[in-house]
């Protein structure tokens, strides 16, 4: 349905307002088959699916995991007419599975296209609805943390997959020297290191640097410090920059930003604070969004534009909002054009786009 200019004093006409409720229907239609997404990612619908590799029926599957049937039949009924899950239809009962891209995406932890992250905290991520009416009101909108537990847990989900198989063999060697560097020995600081996956993955594989974690939100922070207790890393460490922050010395020799600068109530006092932070041949790793520096590029071109920006108001935006004067740049406010304005503004001179292929984010090389 075009959303150009109409004439806005037509009648409505029968079969566009058909068409139109059928496009309102099926945006419901996503939601709802979205929280059955979630529920088969928590109740282990998925993996026991991708476990066994062969068809089963509905009540094969719930007596595998000791669920009622009945619920078990009208859930994969849902994900069937969805085109989630591969349905047979036998003589004697209709049977169900997963496909082998179904598999990596819906229960391969392990697998760099693994999706389900983002449905872990769906229900956290939807109760923001209870509250928001209230910072459309006032402006300010609610850090992470106003998510829970769960919303810690989600985003790890969200970005461990890609880090694990990507960060160490394809993002570090594409900038000149940094291996070597960090092999010899290097002071690393992860800003916004979330549940400290980069973080402790750059720490074991350099045992020479040490690597330092900031992030705001406590159940982040208490997720990192149990994951590096689990591993025993002890070049690792994890810190509140509103108690201990970022040392402003020139003494850093690796900065890495992941996903978090278009979140930040202040993004450019960081950039400063980042470029402060570092010696005069020190590296910034900047990742975020991919953007485009206009709404109607966006429109035209993101087939994902419209999950972003609702994403934005429940999570991204609502973070960069959360205290009064915030930036509120959001999930498609850091296009690279903009990135380069605020590091350039930060008091940075060289910029670069590295070469790496990611379906979400852009990547930047980032030098006093």
């Amino acid at each position: 349905m075009s959303t150009g200019p109409t004439d806005l004093g037509t009648p409505p006409d029968p079969d566009k307002v058909r068409m139109f409720s059928f496009l309102i229907f099926s945006k419901l239609e996503g939601a709802v088959t979205a929280g059955m997404i979630h529920l088969g990612d928590r109740l282990g619908l998925y993996t026991e699916l991708a476990r066994v590799e062969q068809y089963l029926t509905s009540d094969e599957l719930a007596a595998r995991l000791g669920l009622h049937p009945r619920w078990v039949q009208e859930w994969i009924h849902n994900q069937a007419a969805a085109r989630i899950v591969e349905v047979r239809h036998d003589t004697d009962a209709d049977r169900y599975a997963l496909g082998p891209e179904a598999r990596v995406v819906l229960a391969d932890e392990s697998h760099p296209a693994f999706g389900m992250g983002m449905f872990h905290r769906l229900p956290q991520t939807m109760n923001s609805l209870q509250v928001l009416p209230e910072s459309f009101r006032t402006g300010v909108g609610h850090d992470y943390d106003s998510h829970g537990p769960d919303g810690a847990v989600g985003i790890e989900r969200s970005f461990e997959p890609w880090s694990r198989s990507h960060l160490l063999p394809t993002v570090l060697p594409s900038m000149d020297g940094l291996p070597e560097r960090l092999t010899a020995g290097a002071r690393v600081a992860d800003i916004g290191c979330g549940a400290g996956g980069a973080a402790i993955r750059m720490a074991s594989a350099f045992p020479n640097s040490h690597v330092v974690g900031y992030d705001i939100s406590r159940f982040a922070l208490e997720r990192a410090a149990d994951r590096k207790a689990r591993e025993s890393v002890s070049n690792v460490e994890f810190r509140d920059p509103r108690r201990d922050p970022l040392p402003e010395d020139g003494s850093l020799d690796f900065v890495t930003a992941f996903d978090c600068i278009h979140d930040m109530t202040h993004p450019q006092e960081v950039m400063g604070s980042i470029r402060r932070s570092l010696k005069d041949d020190g590296i910034w790793l900047l990742v975020d969004i991919k953007a485009l520096d206009t709404f109607e590029e966006t429109m035209r071109k993101n087939p994902m534009a419209s999950l972003m920006y609702g994403i934005s108001v429940m999570s991204c935006m609502s973070s960069a909002m959360s205290v009064p004067g915030g930036a509120g740049l959001g999930t498609l406010g850091l296009p690279e054009s903009k990135a380069r304005e605020m590091a350039v503004e930060a008091g940075f001179t060289r910029f670069r786009r590295l070469d790496i292929e990611h379906s979400l984010n852009a990547f930047y090389e980032i030098r006093p």
